[in-house]
Formats: structure tokens, sequence, C-alpha cells
């Protein structure tokens, strides 16, 4: 193993299990097995995982679960992700078997009911990029508010081994904001995924003038006299939520988890791995694992 240049890749394990569910679930392919479970959505969740493991060669890997549907955002707002309808029947037997595979492959599961995987993974990157630099790997946007020198985003995008890598230059190359007013954007403009308005009438573009002029939610408020007329009536008319859509909005990162090295060091045990993927019956298992010889003992 190599110790020289230490990374730990944190992975969003329902952003790359419902990915991979919907991938295939759209032509009916669930590869059901003989004791009539399906297997579609884990399988695409370990070739997602090991592709990045091969191209970004990180030392230490965890993965981040959502534990249910109830967190501290539903307390504050219970309308938060209420646009959600239930799972798929065919998903819902593959969370706890992903899980369970997971760990088959002695990498940590981590998550805490009451919170998203993504504040387990906000509190865990903040605490270990004093050791190492940390790769999260995601198809969530929001995660980007987390990007510093030491935090990287790996987005996935369509198909296996397609990754738009996320910095803080590039972030703020694009948007012209840096990452942490990620979460006063989001707040101003809403999130229909997570079903939460925003102020109402403000738009992405409107919202990002407003950041780089004024820098935050309360700068805005604190200027109104020098807003126009329309966003002035807009913002005021929405005032009393900005300050909980930006709760909402904000990855909380002092969750009560934690993730040591030593726990997170990647090296999977080939017989136990191969005994549970043998055990679901999953196609092609020879080729799921990764190839190079560091990650196996």
């Amino acid at each position: 193993m190599n110790q020289q240049n230490p990374s730990l890749m944190l992975v969003d394990g329902m952003a790359l299990l419902f990915r991979a569910f919907y991938a295939t679930a759209v032509s009916g392919q669930y590869m059901i097995n003989s004791k009539g479970i399906p297997t579609n959505g884990i399988h695409g969740f370990i070739k997602h995982m090991f592709t990045a493991v091969s191209r970004f060669k990180p030392t230490h890997l965890a993965v981040c679960w959502d534990m249910g549907s109830k967190t501290f955002r539903t307390e504050l707002y219970p309308d938060y992700k209420g646009n959600r309808g239930e799972p798929p029947v065919e998903l819902i037997p593959q969370f706890d078997l992903a899980k369970e595979v997971v760990e088959s492959f002695n990498i940590p599961n981590i998550g805490l009911e009451g919170f998203e995987a993504d504040d387990c993974i906000g509190t865990i990157a903040k605490k270990m990029k004093e050791h190492v630099h940390v790769f999260i790997l995601t198809g969530d946007q929001d995660i980007l508010q987390l990007l510093d020198e030491r935090i990287s985003v790996i987005m996935l995008k369509k198909g296996f081994g397609n990754y738009q890598v996320h910095t803080p230059q590039s972030f703020y190359e694009e948007k012209g904001i840096f990452p942490s007013q990620l979460i006063d954007l989001k707040a101003l403009m809403g999130d229909a995924s997570d079903n939460y308005p925003g102020v109402r009438g403000i738009g992405e573009k409107t919202a990002l003038k407003l950041l780089q002029q004024f820098e935050h939610i309360d700068g805005i408020i604190s200027n109104l006299n020098k807003l126009t007329n329309s966003q002035k009536t807009k913002i005021e008319q929405d005032r009393d939520m900005l300050h909980l859509y930006r709760r909402l909005a904000e990855i909380k990162c002092d969750v009560p988890v934690s993730c040591s090295l030593e726990e997170s060091l990647l090296i999977i045990e080939k017989e136990k791995a191969m005994k549970k993927l043998m055990d679901l019956e999953l196609r092609s298992i020879n080729r799921l694992l990764p190839m190079e010889e560091k990650y196996i003992s």
C-alpha cells in the first residue's frame, strides 16, 4: 500500500445505488436471482464504486447512507422532500443487501438516524481533511458546498467511468461565487428536488448576481434599499422563510459519526467478498472487484 499520498474516498451510497438501479430498471432488467431477489442496483453500485477506485486510487474508503426519510430537516419543514414517492418494490430489498456487500469488502458503512448521508459525508470530510485529501463520489450537486483545498468532489456523469471533478477553483469559474455560498444560493432559488421553493420569482441568475454583490443572505437583507423594487418586494415577501431554507440547504458538519484511517484502509479479503457476491448470484463477479493487487488480500 502506498502511504506517501494517502487519500480518502467518501461514497454517497444512495446516490450510487439509485443511479445504478434506474439505469437498468428502465428496461425491466432487475437481475432477479434464483431466490427471487433483484440485484441490478447492487451490481451497478459495486461497478460504479470500483470503477472510481481504479481511476482515482484512494488508499481509504467509506460509504455513507441515508437512514430513513425522517431527519432534523423534516422536523424543521415537514414538506422537505415531500414530493418523493416510495421507492420501487424491486429496489427496497437492495438497500440492506448493498450495505451487506460493502461490509463484505471490509469497507465501513456510515449513517445516523435523523441525518442524511450528506451530513455524515460533510462531518467526516471536515475531520479527515487534516490527515488526507478527501474525494467525495456522488451525483448530488448539493455536496459542492463542501469543496475546499483538501476536499474535491467527483461528480458521476452518465454511464460508467465518466466524471466531472470539482475543486474550489472550478466551482468559482463556473458560478462566480465560492462553494460555501452555494448554501445561500439554494436558499434564494429553492430546490425543487428537495421540495422547498426559495424566494418566489428569484432564479439562479438573479440569486448569483445578488450573492456576488452582497456575499450572503444577511448581506442582501441589510442592503434591501440597493435592490430593484421588484427584487426588494420578492425578498420581503419570503424574508421570514429565507433563514429556514438556508438551514435546509446547509450540510451539517458536526454530526456524531466518525471514521478512522485505520478502519477505512481499503484492503479487500477476496475470499470473504467473493462468497457474498456468489451468494447474491451476481454476474461477472471477478470483473467487479478492483484489479489492483494493493487492494486485495
